[in-house]
């Protein structure tokens, strides 16, 4: 895949060895992580919401309640930054002020549109849902007229991007490796425990899904 083109925005100042400009390396972090943050400013107040989203090809999808203030300001044109983080570790170094956490982010600075076409509209909470839960849309009921017309979908194209990765060892001051300090790297992962069924659960439901009984967001 090609680069973004980094921009003053997306590119990163501190520790640039670890900046990662292509496609690629963003849109995996992107396909893996669950949860987002969109930030934005209205009348110069700092907003910061998670939120849940999906990708398909160079868009990202955001919604939720047509009453939202943030879907709102979005739609009306104002910016957003996106960011997302998966935490893989924490970095336990000899000295205190080398400790640190192995992690891959990303960051998506642009203004989004919101999706007007019924058709689109559609597509895009499929993609939300199928990334949540692959699978999940088919399985379920889907978005009925009303359910549409309550929910705002907004695109954000994805041109102004850049991710930053951190990986391996602690990095001590070279006299801090006579220390005996016991340092190293406790990798962390999400892990999905048992699925637990609904109380209500229709007794003529199928059995829990393969695709959510291996469910895994580590992807492919």
């Amino acid at each position: 895949m090609s680069d973004f083109e980094a921009s003053p925005r997306t590119t990163v100042k501190r520790l640039p060895a670890r900046a990662a400009y292509d496609h690629a390396s963003v849109y995996s972090i992107l396909d893996e992580a669950v949860v987002c943050h969109a930030g934005f400013s209205i009348d110069g107040k700092p907003f910061v919401i998670p939120m849940t989203y999906g990708r398909r090809d160079d868009q990202l999808f955001l919604h939720g309640s047509v009453a939202s203030r943030l879907l709102r300001s979005l739609a009306g044109g104002v910016e957003v930054c996106v960011t997302v983080t998966l935490l893989d570790g924490l970095v336990l170094a000899r000295s205190a002020f080398h400790h640190s956490m192995n992690y891959r982010s990303v960051v998506v600075f642009g203004t989004a549109r919101e999706i007007a076409d019924g058709e689109e509209k559609f597509l895009a909470l499929e993609t939300i849902t199928e990334h949540i839960a692959p699978g999940r849309w088919s399985a379920s009921r889907q978005p009925n007229p009303a359910e549409l017309k309550a929910t705002t979908v907004l695109a954000l194209p994805l041109k102004e991007a850049s991710a930053k990765i951190r990986t391996g060892p602690p990095k001590d001051d070279e006299e801090d490796y006579e220390l005996p300090v016991w340092a190293g790297v406790v990798p962390l992962r999400l892990t999905p425990s048992h699925a637990i069924a609904d109380d209500r659960l229709h007794p003529d439901a199928p059995e829990l899904p393969a695709s959510l009984a291996g469910f895994t967001r580590e992807r492919k």
